[in-house]
């Protein structure tokens, strides 16, 4: 195989590993992402059950306890919905990981042929394609 062949292979390969790995930090932002909206949103339960609690030492009209309670019900909804989300969260940041390992397990041998094709001393680089 030429060196112009194999550089061109290694390219790729590079290039595929260089996505992949774009795609786990992305995933693992979005996850986090995720983890903090949902840290923020128990929080605010927190907040709102102190509230209500102070409101209700004050005396509370069992209408303005109803809607109150009401509220922090569908805050539970929310909170059981996003905590449900979190396992597709981490499944994308597993399947991420394990494409991102592939692709490194993949380019890795061809690097190793680029360097023992290429003659000794040889300064020859890979020249990426701008288009």
């Amino acid at each position: 195989m030429s060196n112009q062949a194999l550089a061109l292979i290694l390219e790729r390969a590079k290039d595929d590993e260089d996505k992949a790995s774009l795609a786990l930090n992305q995933a693992r932002v979005e996850r986090e992402n995720y983890y903090i909206q949902l840290q923020q949103i128990e929080q605010y339960r927190l907040d709102y059950c102190r509230q209500l609690s102070e409101r209700g030492q004050q005396g509370l009209t069992a209408s303005s306890y109803g809607h109150l309670q009401k509220f922090l019900n569908q805050l539970d909804e929310t909170l059981t919905k996003q905590k449900q989300a979190a396992s597709q969260f981490d499944f994308q940041v597993e399947q991420c990981s394990e494409h991102w390992h592939e692709m490194r397990k993949n380019a890795a041998p061809l690097s190793g042929c680029w360097r023992k094709s290429r003659p000794n001393g040889s300064n020859f680089s890979i020249a990426k394609n701008k288009k």
